[in-house]
Order: C-alpha cells, then sequence, then structure tokens
C-alpha cells in the first residue's frame, strides 16, 4: 500500500525490519524556539523544559560541518583499488569489523575519516569526544577500531597502506597513512563499560579474542556495503535520509532508537512527541524510526523478524507512515549504557535529526555477574543533557508509560494511581510470546505480536511444545 511505501522508504517490505526500545524523553538542553512560539519566551537560553533547535527549512549540520563519504566512486577508482587491494598486506575483517566499515564510510561517525588513530582513540576513551582542528568538539563517545595481532603487524611492517578484506578474503576497503599502536583491552573495557566484569557480550564478541595492537588510518571504501539479506533497500545513508526529510519538507525530524520490537508504550511516546512538536510550532516533524542493524546479543530479536513485526504496527496504523521514515542503523550495539547512547544520539545528528527522544536505561543490561541492572535507569538521559558535542541536539523529556489496566491501553504513568497500572518488562514480554500466550489487549498490535511468537517458535526446543507453564501477568 502507498502508506506503507510512506514510511519503508525503499518500498513497501514483504520481508522485514527493525524495532527500538523506547526512549524516555529527557530534558535540559540549551535550544532556542521555532519562529511560531518565538513571541512567548524570553531570548535568553535556557537549561532545562522542552525547547526545540530553531525550525527551518534546511537540516542541522552534520558534525564537523559537512557528512564524510568515504566510498570510491564508480568508474576506474575502483577499479584501481581493487588492483592495489591484491598487492597489499590484507586484514580480514570479522564481522563487526564490517560493520564499522559500514558506518565510517556513509558518515555515521562524520567528521571521523578512518579508524582511530592513537590521538582519537585516547581522547573517545578519556573525554568522550574529539576535538577538532579549528578547535571546535564534537561527541565521540565509542573506540571506532581495528584490531590485529603480531603476525600482521609484522606483516605489514612500516607499509603505509593495507587491504581490508571479508570472510571471503574479497576486498572491501584500504586503509591509508596506517598507524599501530597498542591496544590496552582492559583500559578500553573499563572506560567503555565502566566494569571489566565477565560476560560483557559485545567483549566477548569483538575484544577478548582480538589482537593486541590496533592500527588507524584513512579509510578508501571501494564500493558500498551490502549484506544480501532482503534488507539492504532499508539501509538508508545519512546522504539518502537528509534527501528523503527534505523531500517530505520536514522542518524537524525526531530519532527513536530501538533495537526490541515496537509496543503501544513506544508508539504514545512518538504520536506524543510529534503531537508537542506541532504545538511549538513546527509544521511537519517527521520521526526516523530507526532500528539497530549491527550485532545484538543472542538473546535480542534478530533484525529481520523486528523488521517485520516494525512493517506491522505501521500497517496497523499504530504510528503514521506519511510521517515515518523507517530505516536501519547499521552500528553493532555496545549495550554501555550511557556511554553508548551518546554514540546513538551523535550519529542521528549527521542523519538530519535534530531531536533524540531518550528513556530509561537506554543501550543497557544486566550486570553480567550481580543480581542488578549495570546501569542507573536515569542516567542516560542526564548524561545526553550535559554530554559535550551534542549541545545542538535537543534531547526531550517525557513520562514513563506504562499498562493502564482501567482504560485497558498504554498510557503515561500516573503515580498517584499506581494500582491501575501495570509493568510488563522486556522478559515478561519475552516469556508471553515464548509460551504463545497474550499480553494484556492494547499493549502490542495483534499482527505485530503474531510475529514475535512466530520468531519464538521458530527458535523453541522440539520439547517446548508440551505443555507450558503460564506467565503470571
Amino acid at each position: 500500500m502507498a502508506s506503507m511505501a510512506a514510511a519503508f522508504v525503499g518500498g513497501s517490505p514483504n520481508s522485514v525490519r527493525n524495532p527500538i526500545k523506547p526512549a524516555l524523553l529527557s530534558a535540559s538542553l540549551r535550544l532556542s524556539l521555532p519562529p511560531a512560539a518565538a513571541g512567548r519566551r524570553s531570548p535568553t537560553p535556557i537549561r532545562a523544559s522542552f525547547a526545540p533547535a530553531t525550525a527551518s527549512c534546511s537540516l542541522i549540520e552534520p558534525d564537523g560541518g559537512r557528512l564524510v563519504d568515504l566510498v570510491a566512486p564508480e568508474g576506474p577508482s575502483r577499479h584501481a583499488l581493487r588492483r592495489e587491494a591484491a598487492r597489499l598486506p590484507q586484514i580480514k575483517l570479522s564481522r563487526i569489523d564490517l560493520e564499522w566499515v559500514h558506518v565510517l564510510s556513509e558518515g555515521w561517525a562524520s567528521p571521523l575519516g578512518g579508524f582511530m588513530r592513537e590521538a582519537e582513540f585516547l581522547q573517545t576513551l578519556h573525554f568522550n569526544c574529539l576535538r577538532l582542528g579549528d578547535g571546535s568538539v564534537v561527541n565521540m563517545s565509542v573506540p571506532i577500531v581495528l584490531a590485529i595481532d603480531d603476525a600482521q603487524k609484522r606483516a605489514i611492517g612500516d607499509r603505509r597502506r593495507v587491504a581490508l578484506v571479508d570472510s571471503r578474503e574479497r576486498p572491501v576497503a584500504i586503509l591509508s597513512n596506517v598507524e599501530i599502536y597498542k591496544h590496552n583491552k582492559e583500559e578500553r573495557i573499563a572506560r567503555t563499560w565502566g566494569t571489566t566484569a565477565p560476560g560483557l557480550p559485545y567483549v566477548q564478541e569483538a575484544i577478548e579474542k582480538a589482537g593486541n595492537w590496533l592500527i588507524g588510518g584513512d579509510l578508501e571504501v571501494i564500493e558500498r556495503i551490502k549484506y544480501n539479506d532482503g534488507l539492504d533497500q532499508y539501509r538508508l545513508s545519512p546522504s539518502e535520509l537528509r534527501e528523503e526529510f527534505a523531500r517530505r519538507n520536514a522542518d524537524a525530524v525526531f530519532a527513536f532508537q530501538l533495537r526490541n520490537p515496537v509496543h503501544n508504550g513506544h508508539a504514545l511516546l512518538m504520536t506524543d512527541t510529534r503531537r508537542r512538536l506541532l504545538e511549538m510550532g513546527y509544521k511537519n516533524p517527521v520521526l526516523l524510526l530507526h532500528p539497530l542493524g549491527g550485532y545484538t546479543k543472542a538473546d535480542d530479536v534478530p533484525l529481520h523478524w523486528r523488521m517485520k513485526q516494525h512493517e506491522k504496527v505501521l500497517q496497523d496504523g499504530v504510528l503514521n507512515p506519511e510521517t515515518t521514515v523507517v530505516a536501519i542503523f547499521p552500528s553493532p550495539m555496545h549495550y554501555a549504557g550511557p556511554t553508548e547512547v551518546q554514540w546513538h544520539a551523535k550519529s542521528r545528528i549527521n542523519a538530519g535529526a535534530n531531536f533524540y527522544i531518550v528513556g530509561r536505561d537506554p543501550a543497557g543490561m544486566s550486570h553480567p555477574v550481580e543480581k542488578r541492572d549495570l546501569y542507573d535507569a536515569d542516567h542516560g538521559k542526564k548524561v545526553l543533557s550535559m554530554a559535550p558535542g551534542l549541545e545542538k541536539l535537543s534531547i526531550l523529556p517525557f513520562k514513563v508509560a506504562a499498562y493502564d489496566k482501567t482504560q485497558k491501553k498504554m498510557a503515561f504513568f500516573d503515580p498517584s494511581r499506581t494500582e491501575d497500572f501495570l509493568f510488563i518488562s522486556g522478559t515478561k514480554m519475552r516469556a508471553l510470546a515464548r509460551n504463545r500466550e497474550n499480553p494484556p489487549d492494547g499493549f502490542m498490535c495483534p499482527s505485530g505480536w503474531k510475529v514475535l511468537v512466530e520468531y519464538y517458535d521458530s527458535v523453541a526446543p522440539p520439547e517446548a511444545n508440551k505443555l507450558r507453564e503460564p506467565v503470571p501477568v
């Protein structure tokens, strides 16, 4: 249908799409009002409440003033890079390494032009930001680095250019003006996650067995990264997203990062955000529903199923396809809480978003050893309101959404009648879906819930078909 095509810019997907976790909106950034509201507020900058960036037909400027594009143009330059790559020392990329090449190549990390050299790595670890040549500061909270082992370091020697190849040894990119430096894993882990406890998913997947050296340099990507999984048409670059927002005449773009199926509480946050932006004087705010498409931990719902669930949410009208753009964000997931949520916000600036919805415990997880959450649930939104380099991004404050038993729908939590509300955690939601039980009416659109049940059925062991214990709600 046409309305679906409006949301899924590549066309109406019969395959799938990706979700996000709700972000509750947080407060306090220094902002200015849109023209329609200008007469109602003092021009003095404030720190608080719900003031947006200036409404304008032009989109927010990317970090560093321009979007980085590291993909070689079609034609002779690509052929030359391929020929050269065959003669250079080679580094084989892991799946996560390739995802980072994708992120860098399209400008999500602008103005970063390649894997980090040591100075950039240290600034990221210690300051969560990079200082540019003109003295300005841009946010950069997670290291984007490439690890190599001793044998690879010896093979590279004093060469200034190396080839990056995929798992089938096909050339992907060339890294030039390289710098090799020590990979202090313990410091990297401690500063990124705030703990070195065993069991951190990204650490286990990408760091523990990685080499003891990091190699940085300028990246030249031979051609656009594709995964051939039926979802490439939804992996819109920051440049393509900006073109789409301009085509829709968006005067505000609000981004919602997620890695989970969308329930009606998420939808309430998103639709109410748009209502508030309209009240503030914006004429055409557009939602960027931006599920994370890189590495996620084993118990997260896979991207293919999340995208399929998102499609149903739009088909059922839970979100308006005419004011929603759904696209895949290619970054891997760290589960690094307040540190990582800065990366999620910064990258959406480069895609043209000037508002970012953030909720309780963004990018968080349970402590891998102790029976508690790894991060304070409110620290993510507080950090975003203070983070260096994110001043031009408006962080949106919001109340918690929960299931209102009296209205039989998701609503904003009212602490004066606590007994009327039910909090359905992600753990409980997954347990219900595994047991093929239905959540309370109004928690999630039925077709979206069916997709979730189908996913858990597809991964259930044969013995799971026996009688299941009901899940208390």
